[in-house]
């Protein structure tokens, strides 16, 4: 399944939705200049390594608690591949101007990068002797994602299905691709376990979901929302 556009209106310009994409793009162009070196330096240092928590929480002296700390919003920004960043930006552009309306625009903003800490904390805490550095922005969209779920299930979503294109109620696409990635990361937790983790962070995809399904109601509609922007 392969959503290509919802039917809900926004009233109220995406402009820090754009924002992000426009940001997470220029980033991966500069990322794409460098050298493989280089690229590997940049992501092991702005990239979250759970394995450097891990030594850090046990008291070694490598790791400071701001090179620890910043990662878990630079990683959000980095991405390993063009797949992987037009992935992440097309599930961002078909979803997130709906809840920036809801939200309005700073609040959006706080609750995107919140929801993409809170996710790059469950892939840590799930995977701790990680030595792989993660990145991407999926766990802020998967927080995104979460509060659409809650906020529009009705809505329609315009969908890929095999050779047909069909609108499909957002609470099937949704959860579909939460359960999706909850057995997924299962499936890699029951797995025999390895010193290098690397692949599809499924647990920052469900726990960025479930804190944007729990937080968005708490964060609470923008003041003075155009009175037809109901949902």
């Amino acid at each position: 399944m392969l959503p290509l556009r919802d039917d809900q209106p926004s009233y109220s310009t995406p402009w820090v939705t754009r924002f992000l994409i426009a940001l997470n793009l220029l980033i991966f162009l500069f990322e794409a200049t460098l050298d493989s070196q280089s690229l590997n330096a940049l992501i092991f240092q702005f990239g979250v390594v759970p394995s450097h928590l891990a030594a850090f929480l046990a008291g070694s002296p490598r790791y400071a608690l701001a090179g620890i700390a910043i990662p878990f919003l630079t990683s959000l920004f980095l991405h390993g591949s063009w797949m992987h960043v037009i992935g992440n930006m097309w599930f961002l552009y078909i979803f997130g101007d709906n809840v920036e309306d809801y939200l309005g625009h700073f609040k959006y903003l706080v609750f995107y990068l919140l929801t993409g800490v809170l996710a790059m904390s469950t892939h840590v805490v799930v995977n701790l002797s990680s030595t792989a550095p993660a990145l991407g922005a999926s766990g802020a969209i998967a927080g995104v994602l979460g509060a659409y779920f809650v906020l529009y299930p009705r809505a329609r979503v315009l969908t890929w299905f095999f050779v047909f294109v069909v609108w499909v109620p957002a609470w099937i696409i949704l959860g579909y691709w939460f359960v999706l990635n909850f057995l997924s990361g299962t499936a890699t937790a029951l797995a025999v376990q390895r010193q290098s983790i690397g692949g599809v962070a499924f647990w920052a995809h469900v726990g960025g979901f479930i804190s944007g399904a729990l937080l968005v109601k708490v964060f609470g509609e923008r003041e003075m929302r155009h009175p037809y922007g109901e949902r």
